[in-house]
């Protein structure tokens, strides 16, 4: 195979970007699944270099996701333009800094936000079942864009939860049913991904025949997990993204206390 890969080390990893795809399509959280698995089977290579070819993948099926989304879920282009664009600028500055900054600092802060979000959805069992709107959209477009940046910023620099700080800023902040800030929040993640990718690709961090061939497994649970979110709705993805939260916190919290 491709850069020293076997061929059960390539199954490995195309088995994971289906399930990355396929749970990240519902409520983001697919790099817990598909970033772990390169950094195994990759094992050979720098984190970096890492991070940068598991973009590759994550941007087709995020696209493909967004796209199911959008044919079944309105959205309003004005807002969706206000968070894309900072939140691609965000991930390149991210992704610059990324082979600079040790993200092992920034891995305690990560835990406290993801307990955070998850004590803050389940102590709230009606959040984001049924959308009710915050602020005049004047407001909105700014606050968006703002944490926007900031997510961007972060997907950028380490990644793992990007997808549910983007829901729940749209749920929590907006008042936006989890079923419409999934859509969203694709969007937006396809934007921080190619942020990231430009910048990775530039500087060589890219293994692209990897990535690309990884790329079909991510879309076909993307395309499985889109639907699946559409066809169960808000309620699927508020229990999933739950579950996913949880999961997150487990495994940043194991790499950071196990660094220390």
């Amino acid at each position: 195979m491709f850069v020293d890969l076997t061929l059960y080390t390539f199954l490995f990893l195309a088995l994971a970007a289906f399930c990355a795809g396929l749970i990240d399509a519902i409520a983001g959280g697919g790099g817990l699944i598909q970033l772990p698995a390169l950094l195994i089977g990759l094992e050979k290579y720098e984190t970096v270099v890492i991070l940068g070819t598991n973009k590759v993948p994550s941007v087709f099926g995020t696209t493909a996701s967004a796209l199911i989304y959008r044919r079944n879920i309105k959205t309003d282009p004005k807002l969706l333009l206000a968070m894309a664009l900072p939140a691609f600028l965000g991930s390149m500055g991210g992704a610059s800094l990324a082979s600079r900054i040790p993200t092992e600092i920034l891995k305690p802060i990560v835990v406290v936000l993801l307990i955070a979000v998850l004590v803050y959805t389940w102590k709230r069992p009606q959040l984001g079942l049924i959308e009710s709107m915050r602020h005049n959209q004047l407001n909105r477009l700014r606050i968006a864009s703002v944490a926007a940046l900031i997510i961007g910023f972060y997907d950028g620099l380490i990644g793992p939860g990007t997808g549910s700080f983007l829901v729940l800023t749209l749920v929590a902040v907006f008042g936006f049913a989890f079923l419409s800030a999934s859509a969203i929040a694709k969007v937006v993640n396809v934007a921080t991904n190619i942020g990231a990718i430009l910048i990775f690709g530039l500087n060589g961090e890219i293994l692209w025949k990897v990535g690309l061939t990884l790329a079909f497994a991510n879309v076909a649970g993307g395309l499985i997990g889109a639907n699946l979110a559409v066809r169960g709705g808000s309620n699927l993805v508020r229990k999933v993204f739950m579950a996913i939260t949880f999961a997150l916190i487990v495994k940043v919290g194991f790499d950071t206390f196990l660094a220390l």
